[in-house]
């Protein structure tokens, strides 16, 4: 069984831009870098776990989905910092084409999650989920994985209120990572 910590992409890992697909628009959030390799040092795995929206909506192919996903692991990679997996799901119900469905992978489903599990090993005792969405939270809680919301992407701006499940509060992903 392995610890893992669990990211978000968007608005945790880089900063939130609406429907993120060019690599020249790619920028890290605060403190990335580090809290990856502390998170490594400590004995962590990393995956991702993303709705990609813009698939289904056609703002944006698979393809260059794909592509800038690659780009970060290969980034990271070059810096010490290995990306298990990246789980996404590119549906939406106003998607178009294949794409257009209400699916259990999109977050807040547990799909990929369930998925992450299975193929990583994932003690989920141990695990966390960082992300900037309750959305993201949701299924990490009901898998019993520990969910921690970050303030930063759209976490700057969400009220936390009538959540019905225990989670941890940090600023940045660095400040979690410091407190492991």
């Amino acid at each position: 069984m392995n610890r893992y910590i669990l990211l978000d992409r968007d608005g945790t890992i880089n900063i939130e831009k609406d429907y993120l697909y060019k690599i020249e628009d790619f920028e890290y959030e605060y403190g990335v870098i580090e809290a990856l390799k502390i998170f490594q040092e400590k004995g962590y795995k990393l995956a991702v776990i993303t709705n990609q929206s813009g698939i289904g909506r056609g703002y944006y192919s698979e393809e260059e989905f794909l592509k800038l996903t690659s780009y970060l692991e290969t980034d990271l990679k070059s810096m010490g910092i290995i990306i298990e997996k990246t789980y996404y799901c590119p549906h939406h119900v106003d998607g178009k084409g294949i794409y257009q469905k209400e699916c259990d992978c999109r977050k807040p489903g547990t799909l990929l999650f369930e998925r992450a599990v299975e193929e990583l090993d994932i003690d989920i005792k141990n695990s966390y989920m960082l992300g900037d969405k309750v959305s993201d939270l949701i299924p990490a809680d009901k898998l019993g994985i520990k969910p921690v919301f970050l303030k930063t992407g759209h976490g700057r701006e969400k009220t936390l209120e009538n959540i019905s499940f225990d989670f941890l509060i940090f600023e940045n992903i660095l400040d979690f990572a410091k407190t492991l």
